[in-house]
């Protein structure tokens, strides 16, 4: 694991800081750069999320997606975990702390927003990261990439109408257009772009410079894009935090909550159909930690900086690092009681 993502939760709360104190002390910056806005999307801000989102986009292999004969039964278990329990229990657990627990200390449409954002973190399984948490648990990398790739395969066509459902649930109202724009601008496009520079860089280059050389320079521009966005995020949104500071590690509740319960569903589940370890953890980590690019991405499209939304899916940030590290331990510890396979190399 890198300097970066070792320490994500001290990298996001410097971001929280410096992010507070440029609202605060130079507000002029929000305020000019609220102003460069297209359809209510704002530009500064697409351009920093295109700049997290299209690293990732670039290291998925659609092309790995035949290995799925080689053991159907993980993605049997990370599919419908992620896309037809994930979700709604995201739904369930965020509603039932944030507007019923938490009912007396969040303002009910304050609440809702938090709940908005939660539901962004529960319809995007992890993208990334999942390749930190698949060695660490010595996972079997080529097949983890065949876990991600259909994850985001799906997504394209999932993630929309799953938003839509569970927000009209919580009595949130989204136009349909707008969702279908944060589709197109943080999924579709990143995607295609992603899939279009891999193949282009591959055939000139070949497959070593594309990963010994072309990664490895473009791998520091998702974290400098996810620390600049999140001060911005901040600056915007630091008077709402200096007001009510419980608020963090009120949303932080059911978002742990979540991650616990769905790496027991996944993981539990791959024991008892005797998946091996080195499929089982990573599948379980897939579903756990969350596309969080992409949350913060939709939240700020369809709900805006200042939102509550946007709030919540950066507390997603902030937990998520220390949790899947917990998640990593048991994974490690409980090895013995899967069958093990070679991991490919």
């Amino acid at each position: 694991m890198g300097l970066f993502e070792r320490y994500l939760s001290v990298w996001v709360a410097l971001a929280i800081v410096i992010g507070i104190a440029v609202g605060q002390f130079a507000p002029v910056v929000p305020d000019v750069l609220s102003r460069f806005e297209y359809a209510q999307v704002s530009i500064p801000v697409a351009i920093l999320i295109w700049a997290m989102i299209f690293p990732m986009m670039v290291q998925v292999d659609f092309d790995s997606i035949a290995g799925v004969r080689r053991q159907p039964k993980g993605l049997v278990i990370t599919t419908t975990v992620n896309w037809l329990i994930k979700p709604f229990t995201m739904f369930a657990i965020a509603w039932f702390f944030l507007l019923v627990v938490f009912e007396p200390l969040i303002e009910a449409g304050l609440a809702r927003e938090y709940l908005a954002g939660a539901i962004l973190l529960g319809a995007a399984p992890c993208t990334a990261m999942v390749f930190v948490w698949s060695y660490l648990t010595r996972g079997d990398a080529a097949y983890t990439l065949v876990q991600v790739s259909l994850n985001d395969l799906i997504m394209l066509f999932a993630f929309a109408p799953i938003v839509m459902f569970l927000l009209g649930l919580s009595d949130m109202t989204v136009p349909w257009a707008t969702i279908a724009l944060s589709v197109f601008l943080y999924i579709v496009i990143p995607l295609v772009a992603g899939y279009a520079t891999r193949r282009y860089v591959i055939a000139n280059k070949g497959i070593d410079y594309f990963d010994n050389v072309f990664m490895k320079r473009l791998g520091p521009v998702t974290p400098v894009g996810l620390i600049l966005t999140l001060v911005l995020l901040f600056a915007f949104q630091g008077e709402v935090i200096l007001q009510n500071p419980l608020h963090i590690a009120l949303i932080a509740v059911p978002l742990i909550l979540q991650t616990f319960l769905i790496f027991a569903i996944a993981y539990g589940w791959a024991k008892a159909w005797k998946v091996p370890h080195s499929v089982a953890a990573p599948g379980a980590m897939v579903g756990a930690s969350n596309f969080f690019e992409l949350a913060v991405a939709a939240a700020i499209s369809l709900f805006g900086i200042h939102s509550g939304a946007a709030l919540a899916t950066v507390v997603g940030v902030l937990v998520e690092v220390p949790l899947m590290l917990g998640l990593v331990w048991i994974a490690n510890q409980t090895r013995q009681y899967f069958p093990e396979e070679q991991v490919s190399s």
